[in-house]
């Protein structure tokens, strides 16, 4: 039986156990582990060992969920392990470069744009005194995101300036990027893409009663079928980024629709709530296709 793994930081997450359930169910025997399982070798053989298991030998693929946190160091030799894996000819999803970009906001936000897409204005910078002026820049209404995170959590919305300068102040004190994105006001909805191979398998509609729109914090989703316009931009940010799998988030505004962020290893508990499609089946069938091809 073939194995797939699943790198994951818990293997009874919702996400990992319905690929579980989806991998044994076409055939594949499931391996759940996560970053510190792992043993790299040079010079040595095997490569990569999963307590016995040989994973260049033994497993035909590896599916990423988040990578959890880390030290600089432990996130640095987990990329480079990614990587090295790639090159050496196993199937990841997503690609590695295409997480690097991804998780980093202000990276994957740069390369939107300079393919053409349209994002918030936004100003990153290490200085107080620079993120006061983009304070003003950005019309006085901004909200305040880490620059690595998701599911909304350390995202701040600041509309007083004295407040404002306060949180700038203490973010430069403690050596962190600021990054400051134009509120978009957007009544308190927004729509997530999930493409998966170039093609858009699944979207809902988030629901709030606060301005955040994650389901995590309490947003409903409902069903919603995108444009075509929506669709192209999701898929385009998709292959901007690199990611053979994306969860794309859209906000409507009076310049038309903007791509807010673009998650590589999207959750999609909520989303599987309003679709008929198996999102977990779609994505073994996917990786299934490409391991045939290999």
């Amino acid at each position: 039986m073939m194995r797939i793994g699943i790198l994951t930081r818990n293997e009874n997450s919702w996400c990992s156990a319905q690929l579980r359930e989806a991998a044994a169910k076409h055939g594949f025997h499931p391996v759940c582990f996560s970053f510190p399982d792992l043993v790299a070798k040079v010079g040595l053989k095997p490569r990569f060992s999963l307590d016995e298991i040989d994973l260049l030998r033994d497993i035909k693929a590896i599916i990423v969920r988040p990578i959890g946190r880390g030290s600089l160091e432990e996130i640095i030799f987990r990329m480079d392990m990614l990587h090295r894996l790639k090159r050496l000819g196993l199937y990841i999803l997503n690609p590695p470069l295409a997480i690097e970009r991804s998780v980093d906001k202000y990276c994957a936000l740069s390369l939107l744009e300079e393919a053409g897409l349209p994002v918030p204005r936004t100003v990153v910078t290490e200085k107080a005194s620079s993120a006061k002026r983009a304070f003003h820049e950005l019309g006085g209404d901004v909200v305040i995101k880490p620059i690595f995170g998701s599911r909304g959590i350390g995202s701040t919305r600041i509309s007083d300036p004295d407040v404002a300068e306060r949180i700038f102040r203490s973010l430069e004190f403690h050596h962190q990027v600021i990054y400051l994105q134009e509120f978009i006001p957007h009544g308190n909805y927004d729509f997530r893409v999930f493409v998966l191979g170039g093609r858009v398998i699944a979207s809902m509609k988030r629901i709030s009663n606060l301005w955040k729109t994650n389901v995590s914090l309490g947003a409903k989703p409902v069903p919603y079928e995108p444009t075509g316009e929506i669709k192209n931009l999701a898929i385009k940010a998709a292959e901007v980024i690199g990611c053979d799998m994306a969860g794309i988030d859209i906000l409507e505004s009076n310049r038309g629709p903007l791509i807010v962020e673009l998650n590589s290893q999207p959750g999609w508990r909520g989303l599987q709530t309003v679709t008929s499609v198996n999102i977990a089946e779609e994505i073994i069938c996917y990786v299934l296709s490409k391991i045939k091809r290999m």
